[in-house]
């Protein structure tokens, strides 16, 4: 019966992982054939990021609707039919034909796909003996953390062999194997009658939406210097408190209860967490972008020097998936952050001619702290809470984690594009014909100050360096958001040994 208990359990891991995988991959596989659709669907770069955009939007609304969905269909229901809407909707997305399309089939993807990651932590949380769920979460961890980070890699080798639509059609066979494993193995949990709360979901819409546009449009549209960002934002403030005011004085049902919120481990770890999003994927917007336009390293191959930030995190994950059950898990949550400021400070030495070495270790060292932090942050969040209320609380921190990552991006694509203009200025103050420097910098290119050639020559390269200069300073700040994480860890609660062993990310 045990040997029958385990081989189903491993059959369900493996339904989750593949659903997990297939959701969070999406959220960065396609970045790198942004060029490549807006060639072929005859857009803006400015109109095609909507096919971020609009993913985003729309996951970030549905996933707090994970609990209300969970209740009324069942968790294996639930599942199968978020799968299926999200493999039709990525094959949609790969045979649009313009613009329109595949924003309306991505925000498709998104409304679909909002629910696959916290309804596969509430499975794997109820699926698993309290003995084994450390070891079963950083399994399932590795799926939430390696999915993006391999995304580039994956989606630039997609584009360069195949063709861009190839990054949805990926979806088709994974989706199909997640379907069918899910519909054999998971079990069903019972029905629950639970009214929709209207009101909620209108001001959480208007919530999470307009925050969503103002974090993926700002530093497009010069922030609140722009009447729709300005708009955005109070409709995005009255509306979350509206919300907030709605939860806790309703009597009736609610989209989900905030009263989760008083558990302290929860509510810090949620804070934590939405802070580690800017270190985790404001790094893994920015290098590649530095690779890419400012060394001149292919898509692929910068695949290839991100990938060892997987591979590390995957190992890291195992370790402290072992670890997390006999050591404190807010000392593991140190030593990762410790870990993950190492390497953030090993990228703010990179320079225009830095080496392969120097461009990898800090990834691998990196990857290693990440890991270290991920999977007991999620362990001490999830200690103290009842089970019962397993997938509103993994909607709700998945959500936090996603908003996170969302501010966290704005913030330091801000940074890298107001520091590059502060060092252009800067710089260029220097580049004048009093300056003894200048001639000796043009005189072994046999040119002079006066020359049309010399000046396209000092143009590019004030631009390389300012550049430069607007990474290591977006650099700079990841590391003290890292930095700023290690006083929120020590409010953390320390949980029992029972209570470790019963969480889940």
């Amino acid at each position: 019966m045990a040997q029958e208990e385990r081989s189903q359990r491993a059959w369900i891991t493996l339904a989750v992982m593949a659903a997990t995988v297939m959701q969070v991959l999406d959220t960065t596989i396609v970045n790198v054939a942004l060029p490549h659709m807006a060639g072929q669907l005859n857009a803006t770069p400015d109109q095609i990021s909507w096919v971020l955009t609009s993913y985003l939007v729309a996951s970030g609304i549905f996933m707090p609707l994970t609990g209300y969905f969970t209740d009324r269909l069942g968790q294996r229901d639930f599942l199968l039919l978020s799968i299926f809407g999200f493999v039709i909707a990525s094959v949609l997305c790969g045979l649009s034909g313009n613009l329109a399309e595949i924003v309306l089939f991505r925000i498709l993807q998104g409304v679909f796909g909002a629910a696959l990651v916290p309804l596969s932590q509430s499975i794997m949380l109820r699926s698993y003996p309290q003995a084994e769920r450390g070891k079963a979460m950083a399994i399932w961890g590795i799926g939430v953390m390696v999915g993006p980070i391999l995304g580039p890699t994956l989606g630039g080798y997609l584009t360069d062999v195949l063709s861009w639509r190839w990054t949805f059609f990926i979806n088709l066979p994974i989706g199909i194997l997640s379907l069918f494993i899910a519909w054999k193995v998971i079990p069903n949990t019972e029905r629950k009658p639970r009214s929709m709360d209207w009101l909620g979901m209108a001001l959480l819409f208007v919530a999470i939406g307009g925050l969503q546009l103002v974090l993926d449009r700002g530093n497009q549209d010069d922030w609140f210097d722009s009447h729709n960002i300005q708009i955005a934002t109070l409709l995005s403030v009255f509306a979350f408190l509206g919300f907030a005011y709605h939860g806790l004085t309703h009597r009736g049902d609610t989209l989900f209860d905030l009263r989760i919120f008083r558990d302290k481990n929860f509510t810090t770890s949620s804070l934590v967490i939405a802070a580690f999003g800017l270190g985790l994927y404001g790094m893994m917007v920015l290098q590649p972008m530095l690779l890419e336009s400012l060394l001149g390293i292919p898509t692929f191959t910068t695949g290839l020097l991100m990938a060892p930030r997987a591979v590390a995190s995957m190992l890291s994950m195992f370790v402290v998936g072992r670890l997390v059950n006999k050591f404190d898990p807010r000392v593991l949550i140190l030593i990762g952050i410790a870990f993950s400021t190492l390497g953030t400070y090993g990228a703010i030495q990179y320079n225009l001619d830095v080496d392969t070495w120097w461009l990898v270790w800090p990834v691998v060292v990196q990857g290693l702290g990440l890991g270290m932090v991920f999977v007991p942050l999620s362990t001490i969040a999830f200690s103290t809470l009842d089970q019962k209320h397993s997938a509103e609380a993994s909607g709700l921190y998945s959500l936090l984690r996603t908003i996170g990552s969302s501010i966290g991006i704005s913030i330091v694509a801000a940074t890298l594009t107001r520091h590059t203009q502060i060092a252009w200025n800067q710089l260029g103050a220097h580049i004048q014909i009093f300056n003894p420097a200048l001639p000796a910098y043009l005189a072994p290119l046999h040119l002079n100050a006066q020359e049309p050639q010399a000046a396209a020559i000092l143009a590019r390269e004030l631009s390389r360096q300012a550049q430069m200069i607007g990474f290591l300073d977006a650099f700079t700040l990841i590391m003290w958001s890292f930095l700023a994480m290690a006083p929120m860890v020590l409010l953390l609660g320390k949980p029992k040994a029972r209570s470790i062993s019963q969480a889940a990310l």
